[in-house]
C-alpha cells in the first residue's frame, strides 16, 4: 500500500500482497477525517454489476463516495474510518453477490492468451449451439423433446443448470433491485408454467452464455489497462555496501544507486550519475524513435536501456513515478463519466421497469404466455450499460499505450464537442528556449568570427541570451577565448576584454547607435530581440535572438481548421510585438501581456459565451486556466507533477501534431458510443416487437439477448486499432531528420 496526497486528503491505495490475507495490507493513516480506500472486488462482469456494488458500499453509514472501476476491478471509498472499516466493506460487497479477495490474484501473459483462445472457442460453440437452437426450433423438434419428456425431469434440469443464476437473482430480490436476469429468470418460469420446460433450458443456456459473452466483453476492454500495468519493472539491481543487490522495487530507497543493464528494465525515475545508453522510452512518451542519454540526464520507470549500461540514482519509486502516475490516471479514467455514460445509466434504470410493462400488456392483450415470456427473456440492460464505458475504456488505454494520458471520458466528450482552442506561446507554441537566428555584420566581419568573439565575451554570463549565443557557438564547434576581464551590467549586457579588444554586447542602452538600420527595424517588426556587438567603442555587428517557434505547430494548426476549428487564440505573457510577429505568422488572432489570471478570464469569457474550450499549455504556469478550461491539454508531462495534476489530458512528449490528433481520437471514440447506443436501441426495439407479437419464441429470444454485447465489442475494438498520422506529424518526423 501507498498513500497519495491530493489536497487535504490522503489516499491510502490497498494492494493485496502477493502472499498474505487481505487483513494484512499495508497500510499509512495520517491524521485527515477522511481516507480513500482502493478496495479489489471480484466476480464484476457488467456495467450492471459495477452499479450493484457501488450501490451496496454507498449503503453503508461513513461512506461518503464510490467509485467502482470495471476495468481494474477495484472500488474507490471515501470514508470515515471511524465509522466505517474494511471488514464492513467487504461484508457488504458479498452481500451484492461478489467479494474481496482474500490474497493477490496474479494475472500472467499466459493466462491472458489462454483467456483470449477460450473467447473464440466461446464465440465458436455460441454460434453452433445458435444454429442448433434455430434450426430445432424451425423442425419443430423441441416440441417433440417437450412431449416426451416428463415436466418434472424438464424442470429439475432447468434448476440445475440455472442454479447460480437463480441464486443471484433470488438475492437481489431480497435486496430489492431488479436485473436482467431477473426478467429472463421470470421468463424461464412463465415457460415452466405453460409446460415448455425445453424453452426454459434454452433460456437458461443463454442466460450462462449471455454471462461469459459479457465477461469477455469486459475483460477485451481491461486488456489494454491490464498490458499497460504488465509493463510495470518488478525488481531492481541496488548498489549496497559496494555489492549488487537484486530486490523488489518496492524495497528500493530514494537516493540508492540503481544498476541498469543493456535490455534492462529502467525500474525507477532518477538521474545518471555514470554509463551512457540508448533507452527507448515508447512506455512513457509513446515515441518509437529511443534517446541518447548521459550523467545528468532524467531517466523514467519502465522505460528500456536497449544499447550501453547505466548508474541511476533513485528519485521516485513504485507509484510516485511517471509511469506509475500514467497507471493510475488510466486506472481512475472510468469514474470520470460523462454525460452519455450518465443517460445510458438512467435509461438502464427505466429500461427493465419498461420492459416488465410491455410483458404485462402483451399478456393482457393476447394472453400469450409464450409470447410474454419472450418478452422478458430478449431484454437486455447491459448492452446500455456496456455502450459507452467499453468503447472509452478502449481509446483510453490504447491512447495510453502512446503517450497520451486522458484522465476520463468525459473529457473525451468534451473534447469532441471543443470549438475554441486557445494556446500558451512559450514552451507550448514555441521551444521556450532562445536561438540566436541571425547574425549581422556591420563591416564586413564574417559571421564565424563575430560569433565567436559574442561567445568569448558571454561565457560566464547567465543571462538565456548569453546562452544561446553559446549554443549556437557549440553548434558550429567554434573555439571560444579566455576573456581577460569580465562584467555584467544588469539590464543592459556584458563588457568583456577578449584577446586584448574591449568587446561590449548589449542593448542600445549600453551600446548607443545613432543610425537607423533597416535590418534591425526588419528584425524587431518579426518579434526577434536584438544584441548590439561593439569591437573597441565601434558598433561592428547585430545579433537577433528568437524563441523558436516548433517545426510541426503551422501544419497542426491548419489540421485543427480542417477539424472545423475555427477559432485558435495565442494567450500569452509576452509583450505586445513578439506577439504579433508570432500571430501573424501562425494566422491566429493574439491577446499580449496577460497575467495567469487573465488566461483564466479569457477561459471564463469563452465560456459564458457558451462555448467549449479547449486549452493547450505546458502545465506550469498555465495550470490554474488548464483547470478552468472545458479541456486542459498540458504538452511534455512527462516527470512534471504540476502537468499531470492540472491539465485532463497529459501529452508525454512535447509534439504538437498530437494535439489534432488527440480531437480525432476523441470525435472517433463519440462517434462509435453514439453507434453503440444506436445500435443496441434499435435492436432491442426490434427484439422486443417481435416478441410481443409472437414471431420471436423465448428460445430464440435467450439467444438473440447476448449478441449485442458482441456487436458492441467488434465495434469498440475498432479505437484499439487506431493509427496515427496527419500533416503536422509528417513534417514533424521531418524536422527530426534535419
Amino acid at each position: 500500500m501507498h498513500a497519495m496526497r491530493s489536497g487535504s486528503e490522503d489516499r491510502l491505495i490497498l494492494e493485496p500482497l502477493a502472499d498474505g490475507p487481505l487483513s494484512e495490507f499495508r497500510t499509512s493513516v495520517s491524521m485527515a477525517e477522511l481516507k480513500t480506500l482502493e478496495v479489489p472486488v471480484q466476480g464484476m462482469d457488467c456495467a450492471e454489476c459495477a452499479l450493484h456494488v457501488r450501490q451496496a458500499i454507498a449503503a453503508l453509514p461513513g461512506v461518503e463516495s464510490v467509485d467502482v472501476l470495471l476495468a481494474t476491478e477495484k472500488a474507490i471509498v471515501r470514508l470515515d474510518p471511524s465509522r466505517v472499516d474494511l471488514p464492513a466493506i467487504r461484508e457488504a460487497v458479498a452481500r451484492a453477490g461478489y467479494s474481496v479477495p482474500e490474497s493477490a490474484v496474479l494475472r500472467s501473459a499466459m493466462m491472458d492468451r489462454f483467456n483470449r483462445r477460450m473467447s473464440i472457442l466461446l464465440v465458436v460453440v455460441f454460434g453452433l449451439v445458435l444454429g442448433i437452437v434455430v434450426a430445432g426450433e424451425w423442425l419443430g423438434l423441441f416440441d417433440e423433446l417437450n412431449r416426451r419428456v416428463p415436466l418434472p425431469v424438464g424442470t429439475a434440469v432447468v434448476i440445475a443448470c440455472g442454479f447460480p443464476v437463480f441464486r443471484n437473482v433470488a438475492r437481489a430480490a431480497l435486496r430489492r433491485q431488479i436485473t436482467s436476469h431477473t426478467l429472463m429468470t421470470v421468463g424461464a418460469i412463465a415457460a415452466l408454467v405453460v409446460g415448455e420446460w425445453v424453452a426454459a433450458a434454452i433460456v437458461v443456456v443463454f442466460m450462462r452464455v449471455g454471462d461469459y459473452v459479457e465477461r469477455f466483453t469486459t475483460e477485451s476492454a481491461r486488456r489494454a489497462v491490464r498490458e499497460l500495468t504488465a509493463l510495470a519493472p518488478q525488481t531492481a539491481r541496488v548498489e549496497r555496501n559496494g555489492v549488487e543487490v537484486e530486490v523488489p522495487v518496492a524495497a528500493v530507497n530514494v537516493g540508492e544507486v540503481v544498476i541498469v543493464r543493456p535490455g534492462e528494465k529502467i525500474p525507477v525515475d532518477g538521474e545518471v550519475v555514470a554509463g551512457l545508453a540508448t533507452v527507448d522510452q515508447a512506455t512513457i512518451t509513446g515515441e518509437s524513435m529511443p534517446v541518447e542519454v548521459a550523467p545528468g540526464a532524467r531517466v523514467f520507470a519502465a522505460t528500456i536501456a536497449k544499447v550501453g549500461s547505466l548508474r541511476v540514482r533513485t528519485l521516485r519509486v513504485g507509484a510516485d513515478t511517471t509511469f506509475g502516475r500514467v497507471i493510475k490516471m488510466v486506472e481512475e479514467a472510468e469514474s470520470h463519466r460523462g454525460d452519455v455514460q450518465r443517460l445510458a445509466d438512467r435509461f438502464s434504470a427505466y429500461y427493465l421497469p419498461l420492459v416488465a410493462a410491455v410483458a404485462l400488456l402483451t399478456w393482457l392483450i393476447s394472453g400469450n404466455a409464450l409470447a410474454t415470456a419472450a418478452v422478458l427473456v430478449v431484454a437486455c440492460s447491459c448492452s446500455f450499460a456496456l455502450a459507452t464505458p467499453v468503447a472509452m475504456l478502449a481509446s483510453i488505454g490504447a491512447s495510453a499505450k502512446r503517450g497520451l494520458l486522458i484522465k476520463g471520458g468525459k473529457y473525451l466528450e468534451a473534447l469532441a464537442r471543443a470549438d475554441v482552442v486557445l494556446v500558451d506561446k512559450t514552451g507550448t507554441l514555441t521551444l521556450g528556449q532562445p536561438q540566436i537566428t541571425d547574425v549581422v555584420s556591420l563591416n564586413g566581419m564574417p559571421a564565424p568570427e563575430i560569433l565567436t568573439m559574442v561567445a568569448s565575451a558571454e561565457r560566464y554570463s547567465e543571462h538565456p541570451l548569453a546562452e544561446a549565443v553559446r549554443a549556437a557557438a557549440r553548434a558550429r564547434r567554434l573555439s571560444l577565448s579566455e576573456p581577460e576581464h569580465f562584467e555584467a551590467v544588469p539590464g543592459a549586457g556584458v563588457r568583456a576584454r577578449v584577446n586584448g579588444h574591449l568587446v561590449v554586447v548589449g542593448n542600445r542602452r549600453l551600446i548607443p547607435v545613432t543610425e537607423s538600420l533597416s535590418i534591425a527595424q526588419e528584425l524587431e517588426a518579426q518579434g526577434k530581440t536584438l544584441l548590439w556587438v561593439a569591437l573597441d567603442g565601434e558598433p561592428v555587428a547585430l545579433l537577433a535572438a528568437a524563441d523558436t517557434l516548433r517545426p510541426e505547430v503551422p501544419a497542426a494548426l491548419a489540421e485543427l481548421r480542417d477539424l472545423g476549428i475555427g477559432h485558435v487564440e495565442l494567450l500569452t505573457g509576452d509583450n505586445e510585438r513578439v506577439a504579433a510577429a508570432l500571430a501573424a505568422r501562425l494566422g491566429v488572432r493574439y491577446r499580449a501581456n496577460l497575467l495567469p489570471e487573465d488566461k483564466i478570464q479569457v477561459v471564463k469569457d469563452y465560456q459564458a459565451q457558451g462555448h467549449t474550450v479547449l486549452m493547450v499549455g505546458d502545465g506550469v504556469n498555465d495550470a490554474p486556466a488548464l483547470a478552468q478550461a472545458n479541456v486542459g491539454i498540458a504538452m511534455g508531462a512527462a516527470g512534471t507533477d504540476i502537468a499531470i495534476e492540472a491539465a485532463h489530458i497529459a501529452l508525454m512528449r512535447e509534439d504538437w501534431a498530437l494535439i489534432p490528433e488527440m480531437l480525432r481520437i476523441a470525435r472517433r471514440t463519440m462517434g462509435v458510443v453514439k453507434m453503440n447506443i444506436a445500435f443496441t436501441a434499435l435492436y432491442n426495439l426490434l427484439g422486443l416487437t417481435l416478441a410481443a407479437v409472437g414471431l420471436l419464441p423465448p428460445t430464440l429470444a435467450a439467444a438473440a439477448q447476448s449478441l449485442p454485447d458482441l456487436g458492441i465489442l467488434a465495434n469498440s475494438a475498432r479505437l484499439l486499432r487506431q493509427r496515427f498520422g496527419g500533416a503536422a506529424r509528417e513534417a514533424c518526423s521531418v524536422a527530426r531528420v534535419q
